[in-house]
C-alpha cells in the first residue's frame, strides 16, 4: 500500500510504501477486543477495601449473656450484623490484570495498525517539529490539516516544543513510538506516524 507523505505545514512530501504484513491485515475485532479488555483490566488499580471484622477498632467484649437474654447469642460487636461492625465479604486490594500471550499482544498492535490504513485514517508525516512551545501556533497548523482528533507517533525521541505545544490540546495524544498501544490508537479518529516511527514499527515486526 503506497501512501502521500506530508509535512505540518500541509505539503508533500513524496510518498511511502505500507507492510502489508503490519497495515494490510483483515481486520479482527475479536483480537482487538481482547487487547483492550487486557489493556484496561491492567490500568485498574484494584485499591478498593474495607474493614473486616478482625480489623475494626472495637471491644472484644461479649455484648450479652450467652444464655437468659431471651435474644440472639452473640460475641464481640464488631460482627458484620452490628453497626460499626466489620463488613462480611467486602472487596480486597487485588490485581484485575488477565494474562494475554505476547504474540496476541503483537497481533492486536498489527490489527489495529490496518483497521486505520483500511478506514484512511492513517496519515504519515516527515517530522513533527516545533520552533517554539507555542501552543496556539501549532493548535492552528494541526487545525488546518484537520487533525482534531489525533494520535501522533514520533520516534524514540519526541521533539521537547511539540510535545510542550500539544499537552494542552484537547484530543491530541503525542507519544514515542515505544509507546504506541491499542487502546490510544482506537480511541483517537486518526493516526499520524512519522516516518522515524514507521522505520521504527517495521523494524520491530521484522
Amino acid at each position: 500500500m503506497e501512501l502521500q507523505v506530508t509535512t505540518l505545514d500541509g505539503k508533500a512530501d513524496g510518498s511511502v510504501i505500507l507492510n502489508d504484513e503490519i497495515f494490510g491485515l483483515d481486520v479482527r475485532q475479536d483480537i482487538l477486543h481482547r487487547m483492550v479488555r487486557y489493556q484496561q483490566l491492567k490500568a485498574m488499580a484494584g485499591t478498593h477495601k474495607v474493614k473486616h471484622r478482625s480489623e475494626i477498632a472495637y471491644t472484644s467484649k461479649k455484648s450479652v449473656k450467652q444464655k437468659g437474654s431471651g435474644g440472639a447469642r452473640h460475641g464481640n460487636k464488631a460482627a458484620p450484623q452490628f453497626r460499626g461492625g466489620g463488613r462480611a465479604f467486602g472487596p480486597e486490594v487485588r490485581s484485575h490484570a488477565i494474562d494475554l500471550p505476547k504474540k496476541v499482544r503483537a497481533l492486536a498492535l498489527k490489527h489495529a495498525l490496518s483497521s486505520k490504513a483500511k478506514a484512511g485514517e492513517l496519515v504519515v508525516v516527515s517530522n513533527v517539529v516545533a520552533k517554539e512551545a507555542k501552543t496556539a501556533a501549532v493548535k492552528a497548523q494541526l487545525g488546518a490539516l484537520n487533525w482534531d482528533n489525533a494520535l501522533i507517533i514520533d520516534g524514540a525521541q519526541v521533539d521537547t516544543n511539540f510535545a510542550l505545544a500539544t499537552r494542552n490540546i484537547p484530543h491530541i495524544d503525542v507519544l514515542p513510538v515505544q509507546g504506541i498501544n491499542v487502546v490510544d490508537i482506537l480511541r483517537r479518529s486518526k493516526l499520524v506516524l512519522t516516518k522515524a516511527a514507521l522505520e521504527a514499527l517495521e523494524a520491530r515486526f521484522a
